[in-house]
């Protein structure tokens, strides 16, 4: 049983209930935000270990929340949309969410994404992960550090996950599908909008390096220098 701190945001308190019941089963202790305003106190006093935050929100809504968290924070965040909207999905991963699901969603595969984001969010140091070095780029697994011809760039926490996963697989073309598994652990698939946005914003940080993220039309995308 794992114990880690999870903060559930909605203001349904039908949903909230139906998320508590199924992650305190695994073990985990939660805690519940009804709106934007209680969110953002609560994420300051808890520090939790992940936030489940519904989008649409009395008082501040979750894409504030969401912007205001990332000012000083890395916890993992998973929205909940109640549309099956794709601006609102790339409005919030944009913001600095980890992933989405789109109301109504089965509780089970929510506790999946977030033992998933947990296991992949684990700051324990990986001291066998030697660098890896791709022409001025450099990755450091052990550090989760990245440098640009020895300058350190600040990456979100997916974003250097995905980074590491292409790093680890270069000139190798890999589907959406497959970077969900790598970059976010997850078994199950379907949330490629996920992969597409985390992507865009990785090319914007590693912009100027002799490294690039090809898209492969069809297919996914290549790591290649």
């Amino acid at each position: 049983m794992s114990g880690e701190r999870i903060l559930v945001v909605d203001d349904e308190p039908n949903i909230v209930d139906l998320v508590r019941m199924y992650l305190e089963r695994e073990g985990y202790r939660v805690d519940s935000a009804m709106d934007g305003a209680q969110a953002l106190e609560k994420i300051q006093e808890l520090e939790p270990a992940l936030m489940v935050l519904d989008l649409m929100l009395p008082e501040v809504n979750g894409f504030e929340v969401c912007r205001q968290t990332r000012v000083n924070s890395d916890v993992p965040i998973i929205m909940l949309t109640a549309r099956d909207d794709d601006v609102d999905k790339i409005v919030g991963l944009e913001l600095g969410a980890d992933d989405y699901l789109t109301k109504p969603f089965n509780p089970r595969e929510l506790v999946a994404r977030v033992k998933a984001i947990l296991r992949r969010a684990d700051p324990s140091p990986r001291p066998n992960e030697k660098p890896l070095h791709l022409a001025d780029l450099t990755i450091d697994p052990a550090r989760r550090e990245v440098t640009v011809g020895g300058k350190q760039i600040e990456l979100r926490t997916k974003e250097f996950d995905l980074l590491q996963a292409f790093g680890e697989n270069k000139g190798i073309v890999l589907s959406r599908d497959k970077l969900l598994n790598l970059a976010w652990g997850y078994d199950f698939y379907g949330q490629t909008r996920t992969v597409d946005v985390h992507v865009a914003h990785l090319r914007k940080r590693i912009k100027g390096s002799q490294v690039q993220i090809e898209t492969v039309t069809g297919v996914g995308y290549k790591l290649v220098v």
